[in-house]
């Protein structure tokens, strides 16, 4: 289900942010708690998003969130490609934004979201007749869902973990879905919004109600 490019890319921004979590205090037993919570809470959005994925009729590939382009005014809002306003190489900020956050703000802000997904639609047999096949269509709404599964996986385990007592899984599940529920550049919250902006709504009014119970309860 998940190939080496992806254990190696969850393993690596997994140790990203529990460093960045114990920046302020760096206490070994807390790091690999930490460390083992990040690594379920990642990986419990990620099965859920290739679950989801496969009943679609489709695959998912993980991939670290990467910054191509520059500037406000892009293919996406002029339909004009920019090659002025392209990186050379794509920056992985799916690596650094943790970093930096975590850096300016001595360990108190972490940005979470590291990781976007390529959807491959797969082959099925149209018809027997003349032997012929066709790809299933994938529209924004199909990846918006796969998206939003993860983000629903992710509020599910922290409910789990708060009746559970697991307080520090709790709060990363819901940190981890407020993060990526961002509609920003390829991650999942603008695959949502721009798939159906009610799921959206409605998710991210869910998340913002469970992040701020966290805040002041939890």
């Amino acid at each position: 289900m998940i190939n080496k490019k992806e254990t190696i890319s969850i393993i690596g921004i997994t140790i990203i942010l529990a460093l960045a979590f114990n920046l302020r205090v760096f206490v070994p037993r807390i790091f690999i708690y930490t460390l083992i919570s990040l690594f379920l809470v990642i990986i419990i959005n990620i099965a859920a998003k290739k679950i989801s994925s496969y009943y679609l009729e489709s695959e998912i590939e993980m991939d670290l969130w990467k910054i191509k382009r520059y500037g406000l005014l892009g293919v996406a809002t002029t339909g004009i490609k920019h090659p002025d306003r392209e990186f050379k190489h794509a920056f992985p900020a799916g690596i650094f934004i943790p970093i930096i956050t975590a850096a300016l703000s001595i360990g108190y802000f972490i940005w979470m979201a590291c990781f976007t997904f390529n959807v491959k639609a797969k082959i099925y047999r149209a018809a027997k007749r003349h032997g012929l096949y066709s790809f299933s269509e994938m529209t924004e709404y199909h990846i918006g869902l796969i998206a939003a599964s993860g983000i629903v996986a992710n509020l599910l385990f922290a409910v789990l973990g708060y009746f559970a007592g697991f307080d520090l899984f709790t709060k990363l599940n819901i940190y981890y879905a407020f993060f990526n529920i961002i509609p920003l550049s390829d991650l999942d919250g603008n695959k949502i919004y721009f798939g159906s902006i009610i799921i959206w709504s409605f998710l991210a009014s869910i998340v913002l109600i469970a992040l701020a119970y966290a805040f002041l309860v939890v």
